[in-house]
C-alpha cells in the first residue's frame, strides 16, 4: 500500500467530504461552502478535540492516537463497521515499528483439506487476504473453472475479475464484484500494509485495469462475511448462491467459503449438474493444477 500518512489523509478526508452538515446534525447556514462536506473544524468540535489536533490527524499523523479519540472520529464521521475497523488498522500502522505480521500459508494441513472434502453438496474453499485460492474441494474447482483456466498464478478471484474478459459473463453481478473486491483488498491493505505479495498484486491491477484504479481510488472498505453470488456457469448455467465466509482461526489469515443453495430451487438442480459434471473432470483437473503449480513454482524460482 502506499504511505501509511498519505492514506490516513485520503481516507479521513474522504470521508469527510462525504458528510453533509445536516446529516452530521449541523445547522445550515446559507452561503456558499468551498467544501463539499464538513469542515476540519466542524468535525474537531463534534469529536470533542482541538481544531489542531483534528488537523494532525488528518495530516496522516495518528501515531498516539488513543481508542477514545479514534471512536470519536469514527462517530462523527458516521463510519460503518468496516471503515471503523479500517481507521483502527490505519492507527496501528502509524504507530511505532512492529514486528512484521506472519505471513498467510501458501498451503492448508492435511485435516482441512479433509474438511474441504468431507463437504460433498456445497462448493468449499480457503482463500487468503490476497483472495489467492488455496485450496479447494472438487465441487469448489469446478464451480470456479474459469477461475482456474486463467493462465495466471496463484490463482486469484479479484485479478481474475479485472483482467479476464471471461469474468463480465461469469458473474452476473459484475460491477458489484469488481467493487466489493477492490473494497476487500483495501481492507487487507490496512491488516498488513506491508506484504509484499498484496503491494505487487495491488500494482499489478493498478497497472493494468482502469477499472481498478477508480475502484481503488474510492477507499471504500467491506467485509466479506455472507450474501449472496449471482454466476453463470459456461457447464451448468445461472445459478444463485448463498455465501458464507469463516476466519479459520487455526490458520491465521486464512478464510474458508462455502456455497449453498435454497432447497428445492433451480440453483440446487444446477449444483447437482455440476457435481457430475466435477466427477468425469476430475482428472482433468487434476493434471491441469499440477502443471499450472509446475509453472508457477518456476517462475516464483526466477523472481
Amino acid at each position: 500500500m502506499a504511505d501509511i500518512r498519505a492514506e490516513v489523509k485520503e481516507f479521513l478526508s474522504s470521508r469527510r467530504a462525504r458528510l453533509t452538515p445536516e446529516q452530521a446534525g449541523l445547522p445550515a447556514y446559507g452561503g456558499n461552502r468551498r467544501v463539499a462536506g464538513l469542515r476540519r473544524e466542524e468535525v474537531a468540535m463534534l469529536a470533542g478535540v482541538s481544531v489542531d489536533y483534528y488537523v494532525r490527524l488528518e495530516r496522516g499523523n495518528l501515531a498516539g492516537a488513543s481508542e477514545g479519540v479514534l471512536d470519536a472520529i469514527a462517530r462523527t464521521l458516521q463510519l460503518d463497521e468496516a471503515e471503523r475497523q479500517y481507521l483502527f488498522d490505519l492507527a496501528r500502522a502509524a504507530g511505532p515499528a512492529r514486528k512484521p505480521a506472519r505471513r498467510a500459508a501458501s498451503t492448508v494441513r492435511p485435516a482441512v483439506m479433509q474438511v474441504l472434502d468431507a463437504i460433498t453438496e456445497a462448493p468449499a474453499w480457503v482463500r487468503n487476504g490476497r483472495h489467492d485460492i488455496i485450496a479447494a474441494n472438487l465441487l469448489a474447482r469446478a464451480l470456479y473453472s474459469p477461475v482456474f483456466d486463467d493462465p495466471r498464478r496463484p490463482v486469484n478471484t479479484t485479478r481474475f475479475a479485472y483482467l479476464n474478459p471471461a469474468a463480465r459473463e461469469f458473474w452476473r453481478d459484475y460491477d458489484q464484484i469488481t467493487h466489493d473486491s477492490a473494497a476487500m483488498l483495501r481492507m487487507e491493505a490496512g491488516r498488513n500494509p506491508h506484504d509484499p505479495d498484496l503491494i505487487r498484486l495491488v500494482g499489478e491491477l493498478s497497472t493494468q485495469s482502469e477499472l481498478f484504479r477508480e475502484r481503488w481510488a474510492s477507499r471504500d472498505v467491506k467485509f466479506h462475511r455472507s450474501g449472496l453470488k449471482r454466476l453463470h456457469h459456461p457447464v451448468v448455467g445461472d445459478l444463485d448462491l448463498n455465501y458464507e465466509s469463516m476466519d479459520l482461526p487455526s490458520e491465521p489469515g486464512l478464510v474458508l467459503n462455502v456455497y449453498t443453495a435454497p432447497m428445492n430451487s433451480s440453483s440446487a438442480d444446477g449444483l447437482k449438474l455440476l457435481a457430475s459434471w466435477a466427477a468425469t473432470q476430475a482428472a482433468e483437473f487434476a493434471a491441469h493444477d499440477a502443471t499450472a503449480a509446475e509453472t508457477d513454482a518456476a517462475g516464483a524460482a526466477a523472481r
